[in-house]
């Protein structure tokens, strides 16, 4: 009598976690047990959803969790080939989410309470089908954190320093096209009014939405891991780089065409067209990246 090693049922697969009926009971036990946490954060989950709708730096959220779960379903073909073996180790991301809800509901802190359910998750994955499969989904899971708005103490402390940085290379892009202007704090006085660059004016809608966007497109279009480091870490300079310039053209139009000129449609108008050029920044980066990076590191170094 022989045994085909070929099989998933032999012995030694079954202590790799391919015997299938282990594999399937595991996959419905963690799509039951994601299902329950789904239900028990239901209303907090839905109130984060209104917090996306509501406040315009945080929309962005939206497109998170579909991302997610895409770039979960992309992975299906190794998720497959993936040995299931539950691990101990999920019990402490899910020890941590237990604590961060209780702790939210405390303390009525809503950041504790909505990162407590991508610890849930986490803690699910780990537990329920083991270190490998978790290595699989690793950047789906880590990338829902992006959905998650930061508390207002936090974004009060961001926004004023944006608001300067933008206030000051503005002022400084106006005097280079002769552009009378003198700024006292986030108030930039022109000729004949003053602009107030405000809190939605900061960039901070920006860097948020930008900084999504690199992330996605670093890995869709880049493999090699020192590469996307550099394309997520620039959004940061560009969303300030290209919100001063708005500013700075808010200030142009006002000085030249009066304030109803920096207002309503053309307000946003300029906040598409300035939005378009961050992404435009963010692909020419990419392509200068790919015509000078050398092929030897991109071989080597290729996750």
């Amino acid at each position: 009598m022989t045994t085909d090693v070929g099989t998933p049922t032999n012995v030694a697969d079954a202590r790799e976690g391919f015997n299938p009926g282990m594999r399937r009971f595991a996959v419905r036990a963690t799509a039951f047990t994601v299902a329950v946490a789904v239900g028990i954060f239901a209303p907090i989950l839905w109130y984060l959803g209104q917090h996306w709708r509501l406040v315009p730096d945080w929309s962005h959220g939206f497109i998170v969790a579909p991302l997610a779960l895409y770039f979960a379903y992309e992975r299906r073909g190794k998720l497959k080939q993936t040995p299931i073996e539950p691990s101990w180790w999920g019990t402490v991301p899910l020890a941590l989410g237990a604590l961060a809800l209780a702790i939210g509901r405390l303390g009525v802190e809503l950041m504790a309470m909505r990162t407590a359910f991508v610890l849930t998750l986490i803690g699910i994955v780990l537990l329920l089908l083991g270190w490998r499969v978790f290595r699989v989904l690793a950047f789906p899971l880590v990338f829902l954190f992006l959905m998650i708005p930061l508390p207002q103490s936090l974004m009060n402390v961001i926004t004023f320093p944006l608001q300067l940085i933008a206030s000051d290379m503005a002022v400084s892009a106006l005097y280079i096209i002769k552009v009378p202007a003198l700024r006292e704090g986030n108030i930039i006085h022109l000729a004949d009014t003053t602009l107030l660059v405000a809190e939605a004016c900061s960039g901070l809608r920006s860097v948020m939405a930008l900084g999504t966007v690199a992330v996605v497109f670093a890995y869709f279009f880049r493999k090699n891991f020192i590469e996307r480091l550099i394309i997520i870490g620039s959004a940061l300079p560009i969303a300030i780089l290209v919100n001063a310039f708005r500013v700075a053209l808010t200030g142009f139009l006002t000085h030249y065409y009066g304030k109803e000129a920096a207002e309503g449609a053309i307000h946003m108008t300029e906040g598409f067209i300035t939005f378009s050029l961050a992404l435009a920044l963010l692909l020419l980066e990419a392509w200068l990246l790919k015509l000078f990076w050398p092929d030897s590191w991109r071989r080597r170094k290729t996750a």
